[in-house]
């Protein structure tokens, strides 16, 4: 005869036991699981706040109602003008793609805009690459500080011409990207968009005083590789994404600068490269996070393959991409220069040479 509570002890192990087991493999599917994306055709509404033209995007950034902060270059066709309006340098788009705002003065706010984000407060803080400085505005486009001087750069002669110095100072020699951290109010700068400026991540307080810098780890045999950080982003859990560009990978930090992860990405030409330029753009040009606390996922920006590469943050595994390659037509891209999520985990992208912004919603996770 079966004991009743050792039937009823077996049942509950069992049961337990299978919970076990059905509880690994939904956690298992989860880590092998990958967000999809949609092309939204009706996204942003255009012709925009009527007849505004812009020129390349060089940037942009996310409000904290989803605006969509565009850093318009204004490099028009001037042709083009005599059928439209010149769209301001910041042009500042809602949820729904509608233009609600624009502002900017390009003698001021400085040549090829680059990057901008916008901190805990609301302002906004914008890089223009071709500068000496950087600036915060608020987000109706008043001027509220300048690290940095005017025409000055932080140079050997303090002309653009100079030898870099990467000075243990708030000035800036080529600067390429910004994030603020919200937990302290402490801005970090990439300084250093391309060959001939600085190469430094600075880090300011919150009144702009320098507080400390490092450079990009450079590996023995391949020092003679441009040390250029090219973007830069903080995830939540306190670490510094860096572009590197040049070297086609991303380097990660801790926030004194100690190299934690190096995550490498590739691309494979379609075309033979004999004969012609390849690889030059970058594999690694700018990058976002995804929209979940935990921010389990990177996008990145791959020039070179001409789409957006969609990698497991922790593991910096590619899982998929997305995007149509290189072209002007619905999911295709021309130079894709700036890249945001906004809080349902959509992922926008501004292009430099498309003069354009798509949206991409997401679709939800896949195997």
């Amino acid at each position: 005869m079966i004991n009743p509570l050792l039937n009823k002890l077996s049942i509950k192990l069992f049961l337990i036991s299978s919970f076990v087991f059905l509880s690994s493999g939904a956690w298992a599917q989860a880590q092998s699981s990958k967000p999809s994306f949609e092309l939204d055709l009706l996204w942003p509404q255009v012709p925009m706040n009527g007849n505004w033209l812009t020129g390349g995007l060089g940037g942009m950034c996310m409000g904290h109602d989803d605006e969509v902060y565009l850093m318009n270059r204004q490099n028009v066709v001037e042709a083009d003008l005599d059928a439209a309006l010149l769209a301001p340098p910041v042009v500042v788009l809602n949820k729904q793609g509608e233009v609600i705002d624009g502002w900017g003065d390009p003698d001021v706010i400085g040549g090829r805009l680059h990057d901008c984000h916008v901190d805990s407060l609301g302002n906004v803080w914008i890089v223009a690459a071709a500068t000496g400085y950087i600036q915060k505005y608020s987000s109706a486009g008043e001027l509220l500080l300048q690290l940095g001087e005017s025409g000055r750069f932080d140079s050997s002669d303090g002309t653009n011409e100079g030898m870099p110095l990467n000075s243990n100072s708030a000035r800036f020699f080529l600067p390429s990207s910004i994030d603020v951290d919200s937990r302290n109010g402490e801005i970090y700068v990439a300084d250093g968009e391309v060959p001939g400026g600085n190469t430094r991540i600075a880090v300011f307080n919150n009144d702009g005083d320098f507080l400390r810098q490092w450079s990009l780890h450079r590996q023995v045999g391949k020092e003679d590789i441009f040390a250029g950080p090219h973007c830069l982003r903080l995830s939540n859990d306190g670490l510094v994404y860096v572009c590197d560009r040049f070297a086609n990978r991303i380097q990660v930090f801790d926030s004194e600068g100690q190299l934690q992860q190096i995550i490498d990405v590739g691309f494979e030409p379609l075309t033979t490269p004999i004969g012609r330029q390849s690889g030059e753009r970058g594999n690694v040009v700018v990058l976002a996070f995804s929209s979940d606390p935990e921010q389990r996922y990177l996008y990145v920006l791959n020039q070179n393959a001409v789409r957006v590469e969609v990698l497991d943050r922790l593991s910096g595994e590619v899982l998929t991409s997305f995007g149509d390659g290189p072209g002007r037509y619905r999911g295709q891209f021309e130079l894709p220069h700036g890249i945001g999520v906004d809080s349902e985990g959509n992922v926008i992208i501004a292009e430099q040479e498309g003069r354009r912004v798509q949206k991409f919603n997401f679709l939800g996770l896949t195997l």
